[in-house]
């Protein structure tokens, strides 16, 4: 299996707002941007379609090391929430599971790849995290105006 380095980052203003996403893909010596964004988000659904975007980006099942600042996507999976709503129909207690239909789509791709999760502190100097974040704000000032 290929190894591939992730990094990630999203981004909204206002929560629900404008929002964007960042993306930098690293295989070897190679380098690949990607970024996009919605005009009605909120953070959390940007953080998880960069990591969704990133993964469906891979032409093969690949080992990867994800970096992220969110505490939501990565806690999630590592800590198994995720599969704990899974197991229980989408729902945290008598309440739905926010954003469902992404986490489905991200567990899906789970199954394909191997993936590490790796915390990064955001906003603390690293650099490709510190660029994920000038992506992802660039998009939704794009969306902020349209």
């Amino acid at each position: 299996m290929k190894h591939v380095d992730i990094f990630t980052d999203g981004a909204c203003s206002g929560n629900p707002g404008p929002g964007g996403y960042g993306i930098i893909m690293k295989y070897k010596e190679t380098v690949k941007e990607l970024s996009g964004g919605a005009a009605q988000t909120t953070n959390n659904r940007m953080e998880m379609t960069a990591v969704i975007t990133a993964l469906e980006t891979l032409k093969e099942p690949c080992e990867v090391t994800l970096y992220s600042d969110s505490k939501y996507v990565i806690d999630s999976v590592t800590k198994g929430w995720v599969y704990n709503w899974e197991k229980k129909n989408w729902k945290r207690g008598s309440e739905p599971v926010p954003n469902t239909e992404l986490w489905k789509q991200l567990l899906s791709l789970l199954g394909k790849h191997k993936v590490e999760f790796v915390w990064v502190k955001g906003h603390a100097g690293h650099p490709e995290n510190e660029r994920c974040d000038e992506l992802a704000v660039e998009q939704s000032q794009k969306y902020k105006n349209a």
